[in-house]
Formats: structure tokens, sequence, C-alpha cells
């Protein structure tokens, strides 16, 4: 991201940070069985452009050499994920919904997940963020990830023995390196700039989400995801025929060489 915004998208940012900024920390917590609704901010419509803002599309990097990123730089939908290591609820979406996602939308190229680093709670939320960055930089983000989340592992804290624990479970290579990069100016560089895109959108509370562009607040049940990831394809895909459609024609014949 650059350091400012385009002003042509200072109002749908504006949306978005009313829309997040109004959930307190209680609306990230799932919700429980028979329970009449959620935050509307997590709603899912069975229209595909409801609660979408076309200008938060842009948080998307969609960089090939992110390497807190998982999926196709190109794939139709990016599903950003602002996140605290020391959140259980964090823990809880890491656990039971991401690996899920990533198995039936990562997998077949329709979906993107790209971390944001998003330390709310202290010290320790902000070591733990520069680590899994630092494991990024020698390709075991996903694996520290999976380490730091794992069920019992915030309750053992995040000092720096732990952290290097941490990093020898997920396989990181260069033990020297990790530790040097952790304290580092770039890590704290990396977490400053991510942590700024999340409050630049209102959120106040971990973990929140972007879907192309619809806000997603909380861990919400799978389904909500689910839904949110499939409206967004099927947006996509209209949007991607449309542009192989001729306007003159009116009947959906396609231009010449036009399409992927």
């Amino acid at each position: 991201m650059s350091k400012s915004k385009p002003l042509a998208i200072v109002a749908g940012v504006a949306v978005a940070a009313a829309l997040l900024g109004v959930v307190s920390y209680t609306a990230t917590k799932p919700a429980s069985p028979g329970a009449s609704g959620s935050s509307a901010v997590a709603e899912v419509s069975a229209d595909p452009s409801a609660g979408v803002y076309a200008e938060l599309e842009a948080y998307a990097r969609r960089d090939a050499s992110d390497k807190l990123a998982a999926g196709r730089a190109d794939a139709p939908v990016v599903l950003i994920e602002y996140a605290d290591f020391k959140c259980g609820y964090c823990g809880k979406f890491a656990r039971d919904t991401e690996p899920v996602l990533m198995k039936k939308y990562v997998e077949n190229g329709t979906l993107r997940i790209e971390w944001r680093n998003f330390p709310i709670f202290g010290e320790e939320s902000e070591a733990v963020a520069r680590a899994s960055w630092a494991a990024g930089q020698q390709g075991r983000f996903w694996q520290f990830h999976k380490a730091a989340y794992a069920e019992g592992a915030k309750e053992k804290g995040f000092a720096k023995d732990r952290l290097a624990a941490l990093a020898e479970e997920a396989g990181v290579p260069d033990a020297a390196r990790f530790a040097k990069d952790t304290d580092g100016a770039a890590a704290r560089e990396a977490v400053r700039t991510d942590q700024e895109q999340g409050y630049s959108l209102g959120a106040t509370s971990t973990p929140s989400f972007l879907v192309n562009g619809r806000p997603i607040a909380g861990a919400q049940p799978l389904e909500t995801f689910t839904e949110a990831i499939e409206a967004a394809a099927k947006a996509a895909a209209a949007k991607e025929k449309g542009k192989g459609e001729s306007p003159e024609a009116g009947h959906g014949t396609a231009k010449p060489g036009a399409g992927r």
C-alpha cells in the first residue's frame, strides 16, 4: 500500500470504518447455536453486490512475492485477514475455518488469503507479529502461523524463547537470521504498515476481514465465509464475462480475442 490513499476511495473507506468501527470486542465471539443473527457487518446476502464496497478492493495487494499470502495473485476472490496471534477468536478461525477455506477455495484457485498483522494486545502481540513476518522471509509464515495458533499456544506467551521455539517447530531453517529479522527495522515497518491499514478501516477488534471489499467482523461461522466467497466469485465471473461481451451486439456475442 502507498502511504496515502487516492481521494477516490475515501468515501468507501469511511463507510467501512463506520461498519467495522461500531463492532465491539464482543463481536469477535462466534455466533452461538440458535442465535437470531450476528452483527450486520457479517451478514451475507444472496445478492453478490450487497454490502460490498468496490473501493475497498484496492486494499488487496495481489503481490505474487508476498510471503504472508496464500493462493494465486490473480485469484478472483481475495480475503484479507486482520488478526492478532494473542486473540483467542483469531486462533479459533485459524484452527477451525481457515483450513477449510484453504482446501476448498485456495487450492482450486478461487481464493487468495492475504494476512495482515494487526497486534492490539500489547508488546507480546507486537513481538509475535514481527516474528511471523521474519518466518515468512524464510518461506515459513504459514507453518509459523499454525504453530502460534495451536491449541494452548497463546497461553504459553510469546517471549523471545517461545518465539524461537515456534520458529523451530515451523521449520524456519536459519535461527540466527530469524532472531535478527524479528528485531529488525524491516519487520517493524511491515507490521506498522499492516496496522495502519487496519486502523484506516476502523477495525477495533480481531479478527476482521475484507472479502473483495465486503467487511466481515469476528470469527463468524464457516457458512458466513463460504457464502461471501461464493458470492464474490460469482460477481467476479459476471464482471469478467461482461468484459468479453460486445456492447454493440447486445446478445452476448463475444468480441474476437476477448476474455481470458
